[in-house]
């Protein structure tokens, strides 16, 4: 005997009409827009190029329905002009400190910095950290704490002979008129950031040490008189 089969439980087959109906897709304006078939022609990029809207992506293919295009590099718009900072710095040493520990060894940097805004004020700073960056920071404001202000004439030189001593270190400093900065070592760069021009320098002592010889001109520059 044949078996009588379950119309209700058999799925049925889509019909075509249904399935062209769920294709087709509403566009604006209220009119419906069939998809495209699969096999149709594809937009080239010479097509459109010649229809006049050649952009990287294609057309319409963008965020929100707009055009696609290459985005701007981040860090190239136009940021403004940088401000100027007050005080100029020159590190004059820097030198790595070893401590022997239980554990091993550690290791710190120590910087000497000379900071001036050449413009009469200048001053020395000594910083130590693990990092150079963060002993540079530290000796910069090290600097800013001891400034001093230099008293200078309207040539911006000095008004007569000075000399100074720091520790072992000696500087002797004079007015050479139309000579510029004549200084070595880092009197040069105190004098330099200072904004003292056309003077002469001389270190009297034996000393090398660049740090004390940096003191020694900032004290010398802070005994001038009008």
């Amino acid at each position: 005997m044949e078996e009588k089969k379950d119309i209700k439980n058999t799925p049925q087959q889509p019909d075509v009409a249904d399935v062209a109906k769920k294709t087709e897709t509403p566009a604006e304006g209220g009119e419906k827009k069939i998809a495209p078939k699969a096999g149709g022609e594809k937009s080239t990029g010479q097509q459109d190029k010649k229809k006049g809207f050649f952009q990287r992506g294609g057309p319409n293919r963008g965020r929100g329905g707009k055009p696609g295009g290459r985005r701007p590099a981040k860090g190239r718009g136009f940021r403004g002009e940088r401000a100027k900072p007050e005080f100029d710095q020159k590190i004059i040493n820097i030198r790595r400190v070893t401590r022997v520990m239980a554990g091993g060894r550690r290791f710190s940097f120590s910087v000497a910095l000379v900071a001036g805004n050449r413009n009469g004020k200048v001053g020395v700073g000594v910083g130590k950290a693990s990092d150079t960056a963060l002993a540079i920071e530290k000796a910069f404001k090290n600097a800013k704490k001891n400034m001093v202000e230099i008293k200078r004439t309207k040539d911006k030189s000095i008004a007569h002979e000075v000399d100074a001593r720091y520790c072992t270190s000696e500087v002797y400093i004079k007015p050479a008129k139309g000579k510029g900065i004549v200084a070595g070592s880092s009197a040069r760069n105190v004098l330099d950031l200072a904004g003292v021009t056309d003077v002469s320098s001389k270190v009297l002592s034996r000393s090398k040490n660049k740090i004390n010889i940096a003191r020694a001109t900032i004290t010398a520059l802070g005994d001038l008189v009008d």
